[in-house]
């Protein structure tokens, strides 16, 4: 047959222009040589706990492209799904990933999503498994379907168009409000979008966050009863909760109407309380020293007069006891003035004090005076104690003299040269120089008047007579050798005859 030159031009073209789109179907659109031989392509192994609705053919995709397919979904022996990934080569798909099936729409078409955890983890290689626990598939919808059907079926049928009217009443006219909930609900999903990464940091770092407070469940119970108790206590005293409700407000009036009357002076006080706060703070550790003996105080006190608790006793007091323990332990001279310049006792005028630091210098742990000056504690040194405040803040330690006994060789150790006061009679006391620093010119000091007379006066046993500070002579024959052996309770009393 022959055939004219035109149709042969027609019938190449028409050959050459099915041979293209030939070409086009197969390697193109049925990829039929990835699919027989595997050109440019590799396999990844998608292990699943089931398959979700998953199917062959189904897409995968990266970041939302398109990479690849599922080429096959098989069962396992162990119970398990296997899922044959073809993915295309040539991109690099970091193998420290998280793989999700998804829905494409609400009738199906399931794809496999690939995340990855970090970007500069391994790519993945052909012949790779994805673990199980690296996956996530969607609850399925006949279940949730059917928990749904099971849910509204519990909804009594003749209350159920009570429900929907008293939903209408709940929501009705609600239609503003309800529009900016939705717009906030939208803003705030825009916002989280912008903050995606600090999200996802969140969450993968709450572990920690939940872990202490599972370790913490039993402190959480605890303040989840007391916080019952709490409110179960406010509910029971509904009424007298109410009443302070409505009573704060006129009280909290008062008060500031209270306030404003003291505004002139209360500022005054304010301030000197911060003098006191000042002073409280330098004195912390005696006030708290003298809050912790308090109660035992108290105690000993109360204690007194459990000797006749439970008694037939018609008075119920303490016990008195009259021994009075004079002298004991003896009075301490060591560091005063000497005897021969004490004041007599009968004497009623009140001169200057003598200077110096006058206070008993036995040991600190002598039985003498135990509660005198120099067992007094440093505010600013705990555990020192000293009688002066310059010898608190100093180096030195408390001395005594003598070694604390005043019968030795000095009576009141003043040979030791730590300034006690040794006025001879008549002449003017002297400050007394403290250790270290220099003694005042005597000629600067103001002239005092004269000392007292002797306090010590020389008795004549044989008439009973003795001179007395003032001058005038007395005397006190019961105490001269010729006294009477027995005397009365009335003679003792007897004040001694003036001549």
């Amino acid at each position: 047959m022959h055939l004219h030159r035109r149709i042969k031009i027609q019938l190449a073209i028409f050959a050459v222009v099915a041979l293209f789109f030939g070409a086009v179907m197969v390697f193109g659109y049925m990829d039929l040589p990835a699919k027989f031989f595997g050109i440019s392509r590799y396999t990844v192994t998608l292990q699943l706990r089931q398959a979700g609705g998953l199917y062959p053919t189904g897409n995968v995709t990266y970041r939302g492209t398109e990479i690849g397919r599922v080429e096959s979904v098989r069962l396992t022996p162990t119970g398990g799904v296997e899922a044959v990934l073809s993915l295309n080569s040539g991109i690099d798909i970091p193998s420290d990933l998280k793989a999700e099936v998804h829905s494409q729409s609400a009738i199906g078409e399931q794809y496999v999503e690939l995340l990855p955890h970090n970007d500069s983890a391994t790519p993945l290689k052909d012949g790779d498994v994805i673990a199980a626990k690296d996956t996530f598939v969607p609850p399925d919808i006949n279940s949730l379907l059917g928990a749904a059907n099971t849910g509204l079926e519990a909804i009594p049928q003749d209350n159920l168009k009570t429900a929907i009217e008293e939903a209408y009443t709940a929501v009705g006219g609600l239609g503003p409000e309800i529009s900016r909930v939705v717009k906030g609900s939208t803003a705030l999903a825009i916002d989280a979008r912008k903050n995606l990464d600090s999200l996802t940091t969140l969450i993968d770092q709450w572990q920690p966050v939940v872990g202490s407070q599972i370790d913490t469940s039993d402190s959480i119970q605890a303040w989840a009863s007391h916080l019952a108790t709490v409110t179960s206590q406010l509910q029971t005293e509904d009424r007298s909760v109410a009443g302070f409700i409505d009573d704060g407000g006129p009280a909290a009036a008062e008060v500031r109407q209270l306030f404003e009357r003291l505004q002139p002076t209360l500022p005054i006080v304010l301030a000197n309380l911060v003098s006191i706060g000042e002073v409280a703070v330098t004195y912390q550790p005696s006030i708290e020293q003298l809050l912790v003996l308090l109660p035992q105080g108290v105690a000993s006190l109360q204690g007194i007069a459990a000797a006749n608790v439970d008694t037939k006793q018609d008075y119920k007091g303490a016990y008195l006891s009259f021994n009075l323990n004079l002298n004991l332990p003896p009075v301490c001279s060591t560091g005063f003035l000497p005897a021969q310049q004490r004041r007599a006792p009968n004497f009623e005028d009140y001169p200057n004090r003598a200077p110096g630091d006058l206070y008993c210098r036995t040991p600190q742990d002598s039985p003498f005076n135990v509660r005198g000056a120099r067992n007094l504690p440093c505010e600013t040194i705990p555990g020192k104690r000293a009688p002066t405040v310059k010898l608190c803040e100093s180096d030195e330690n408390f001395v005594p003299l003598n070694d604390g006994y005043n019968w030795k060789v000095d009576p009141n150790a003043t040979l030791s040269g730590q300034g006690i006061p040794d006025l001879a009679p008549g002449a003017s006391p002297a400050p007394a120089a403290a250790p270290g620093v220099p003694a005042p010119d005597p000629a600067a000091a103001p002239s005092d008047p004269p000392p007292p007379p002797i306090a010590v006066a020389h008795y004549d046993p044989a008439t009973g007579s003795y001179v007395g500070p003032d001058g005038h002579v007395y005397t006190q024959t019961d105490l001269a050798q010729t006294a009477p052996n027995e005397r009365t309770w009335q003679s003792m009393l007897t004040p001694p005859n003036a001549n």
